[in-house]
């Protein structure tokens, strides 16, 4: 099985490779999301029409902003989609965009609602709420927040682009028309709020399955996922073991460490770099991980 090292060499296939055009994706997710996936979308696309089968479902283990399972229902790369979330107020959102009344209430809470601190405080305020409810907190968190960062103790954007403060991140038109299209597709999008190695190990026997991972970075000493999501601890050996023993293909993400390149090796997985640019226009790269990437330089 093919595996490409890092550090890159001149004659490394990924130095081929460009960073894709985000502008280019149709971002179909209400959320900003720390480590968000747009950048992926075209190797999503790639990886799942590299596929001898075509998949009915694709299996979202930390479902997050959720870009790569909605744009492989949308497009129609899979008959449906799973998403596995943890994380009680990104469940919510979920929850609600499924749920045919509460889903629509959303959507037009978020275009009535008037974003001013005051009314955000208002909002944030709330406890004991119901769930529906719990979502538009959130929304509102993650666009106010730096970074979209949700977990405890984010800090609230004060400038912001143009210097619009609080609004620079609020779309409401925009995000009213995702949330709406996520309603009507929910026949299609079913949401586990609960554990994603759980669900893996349960659905390990399943040939119909493909996974898409991208758990938190923590597995590498910069450990960045630590300070961007509450629910940061997982087993990362554990993740690899239970990949090893899915029926069904999968593709991962990893922050670019040695640690998790010697993972990936110590499992028989073919790994690879591939550029991406972070919201400040750097150019980095991040480490793709699967049984076989050939598909990825279908000319080498």
């Amino acid at each position: 099985m093919k595996q490409l090292s890092l550090p890159l060499y001149p004659n490394d296939p990924a130095l081929t490779l460009k960073a894709a055009n985000v502008a280019s994706v149709p971002n179909r997710s209400p959320f900003r999301y720390p480590g968000g996936k747009t950048w992926l979308v075209p190797y999503i696309r790639q990886w799942l029409s590299s596929l001898k089968v075509r998949p009915p479902e694709l299996v979202e283990l930390f479902a997050g902003g959720g870009i790569v399972g909605l744009t492989a229902v949308f497009e129609n790369y899979v008959d449906r989609v799973r998403f596995v979330e943890r994380d009680a107020a990104v469940a919510a959102v979920w929850q609600t965009m499924l749920h045919p009344e509460h889903g629509r209430w959303l959507a037009e809470a978020i275009a009535a609602f008037d974003l001013t601190p005051e009314n955000v405080d208002a909002l944030l305020a709330q406890q004991s709420i119901p769930t529906h409810q719990q979502a538009l907190q959130t929304i509102v968190r993650n666009r106010i927040n730096r970074g979209g960062i949700l977990a405890q103790g984010a800090g609230r954007i004060k400038h912001g682009e143009n210097n619009r403060g609080l609004r620079s991140r609020w779309y409401p038109a925009t995000l009213q028309k995702r949330i709406l299209d996520i309603v009507h597709m929910r026949d299609r999008i079913t949401f586990v709020h609960g554990d994603g190695l759980a669900v893996a190990e349960e659905t390990a026997q399943r040939t119909d399955i493909v996974y898409f991972v991208d758990p938190p970075y923590t597995a590498s000493e910069k450990k960045p996922g630590r300070r961007l999501y509450d629910h940061s601890v997982i087993d990362h050996y554990g993740l690899f073991a239970q990949l090893r023993r899915t029926a069904g293909d999968f593709l991962m993400t990893y922050d670019e460490s040695e640690h998790v390149r010697d993972l990936a090796k110590s499992f028989g997985f073919a790994f690879a770099p591939v550029p991406m640019k972070t919201t400040h226009h750097a150019r980095q790269h991040e480490l793709l991980i699967g049984r076989n990437l050939d598909w990825l330089f279908p000319s080498s």
